[in-house]
């Protein structure tokens, strides 16, 4: 019996087609640029989101902090989200490597920043202070869809005070999809975009960064200095290319399977269960409970990382009829 895997849509499997794609997929050095297909999967990367260039790399970790290192320069800040990945969960990386400093500003209920927060936390040209270079946000955040409007109005506020906008788009296509939109319309607005291809787009590993060429052939730089050069890596870049072409659309799925789950779970007397507007969303688990229920979900066989705010994720290795069964765990254990 395979197990139910909730815990991320990081865990999803390649499909034999995508296996497929792997194995046939012609190759060369990337390094040097010779690998015919991380070159169509940059070229279509770019295409798709609306840049001039894109840039393959092994992790979203990787491109969002080459990112950040291509925008900033030593002694100059970011403002970000209290809860975003590039300043909660990515290590430090950008002041450890980069000497940037984050301004962290607080996250609204929605995932926003208000917009008179950025404006507060932009520092005036004095010597006292970190050079405010960017604004980094997220979408989706916590699965949750920033909407084109707040979008826009955040992004122009930041050119207007002259910075940089860099998106955290990981989960950009599920944004796009749950809004409607094309991917171009979904990070208008935005200098550069990471897109990570290994979440519910079901590639097993790679992002892609996509921005102008002259901020690409920088990024390059960074790459190679993180580590990030690969030689034949067009075997993954595949799994990436097929990604794109086949499952973007299909992000739907996911998000009708979690507003299921989150809708069988919300009967359950006892759970505060949270309205996923993605394939992310949160269940309230009292805390006396919490080792019990992570009990018997293992012996049922289903993963998730048992915490008193428990965060359920559905990808594309999730059918309903498992859904279903997950359900049933919850509520006969509630029950009990």
């Amino acid at each position: 019996m395979s197990w139910i895997d909730l815990r991320s849509d990081t865990v999803t499997q390649p499909c034999a087609a995508m296996r497929e794609a792997m194995a046939a997929a012609p190759v060369g050095d990337d390094v040097y640029g010779d690998d015919p297909t991380v070159n169509r999967l940059q070229d279509a990367a770019a295409e798709l989101f609306g840049f001039e260039a894109a840039l393959f790399a092994p992790s979203g970790t990787q491109t969002n902090l080459i990112a950040l290192l291509a925008h900033c320069g030593r002694g100059d800040e970011y403002l970000v989200g209290q809860e975003a990945h590039t300043f909660r969960y990515e290590g430090g990386g950008a002041a450890v490597l980069g000497s940037i400093q984050p301004q962290p500003i607080a996250n609204g209920p929605d995932g926003s920043l208000a917009l008179a927060d950025i404006a507060a936390q932009i520092k005036p040209r004095d010597i006292h202070f970190a050079r405010t270079r960017l604004l980094a946000l997220e979408n989706t955040i916590g699965g949750r869809v920033l909407s084109r409007e707040y979008v826009a109005a955040a992004t122009a506020l930041a050119h207007e005070r002259g910075l940089a906008t860099h998106l955290d788009g990981a989960r950009i296509c599920n944004a796009a999809v749950q809004q409607g939109t094309s991917l171009r319309e979904a990070v208008a607005g935005f200098d550069s975009v990471s897109v990570c291809l290994s979440k519910g787009l079901g590639a097993p590993v790679g992002s892609v960064l996509c921005g102008a060429r002259t901020f690409i052939e920088e990024g390059k730089r960074w790459r190679k200095m993180l580590g990030g050069g690969m030689r034949q890596a067009g075997v993954i870049a595949a799994a990436g290319l097929y990604a794109l072409e086949h499952n973007v659309q299909r992000l739907a799925e996911d998000h009708a399977n979690a507003a299921f789950l989150a809708g069988e779970l919300a009967r359950i007397d006892g759970l505060a269960v949270s309205t996923p507007q993605t394939n992310i969303f949160y269940v309230d688990v009292p805390p006396a409970q919490c080792a019990g229920l992570a009990e018997a979900l293992a012996a049922a066989q289903i993963r998730v990382s048992m915490a008193p705010r428990l965060r359920l994720v559905t990808h594309l290795d999730v059918t309903r009829a498992q859904l279903q069964t997950v359900a049933d765990v919850f509520t006969a254990y509630f029950k009990n």
